[in-house]
């Protein structure tokens, strides 16, 4: 892995967004065209959901796998310089997850979570796309959970 220098690593993290990304709107997209409608960063819920699906009491959140250490995933590593920051930093967002994932579980809503890895693999092989699909929203949405 390249070194970046402390400016350029700076630059490079205050252009990480957190709304609207890519993957997020891919799948927006995607969910669209399948005919559900959502709300987009519904605050009015713990942890405000990518996106919520009203009609199916659903929050989905699209996580990116670096900041929310999606485990057995290649691009979820601590970074070498100042390593107990960032380790502390990020264990404190998996901790806010639960919590939150927790709380809308305890309010009769479902909790998906798509990660950034998963939304790549989409994009890539159709197959997997409608496989993943099938298995993510009818487990979801039209079962009682």
């Amino acid at each position: 892995m390249k070194r970046r220098k402390p400016m350029n690593r700076s630059e490079n993290m205050a252009r990480v967004k957190s709304k609207n990304t890519k993957p997020e709107i891919f799948l927006r997209k995607l969910l669209w065209h399948k005919g559900f409608r959502y709300r987009l960063n519904y605050k009015k819920l713990p942890g405000s959901p990518d996106i919520y699906l009203l009609k199916y009491k659903t929050a989905i959140f699209v996580n990116g796998c670096f900041w929310h250490m999606h485990e057995n995933c290649k691009s979820s590593s601590i970074p070498i310089n100042n390593h107990d920051f960032w380790k502390e930093k990020l264990e404190r967002n998996v901790e806010r997850d639960k919590k939150n994932y927790k709380d809308l579980k305890a309010m009769g809503i479902k909790v998906v979570v798509i990660w950034e890895c998963e939304i790549k693999k989409m994009v890539k092989d159709e197959k997997f796309l409608e496989d993943f699909l099938h298995l993510k929203l009818n487990e979801f949405l039209y079962t009682d959970k």
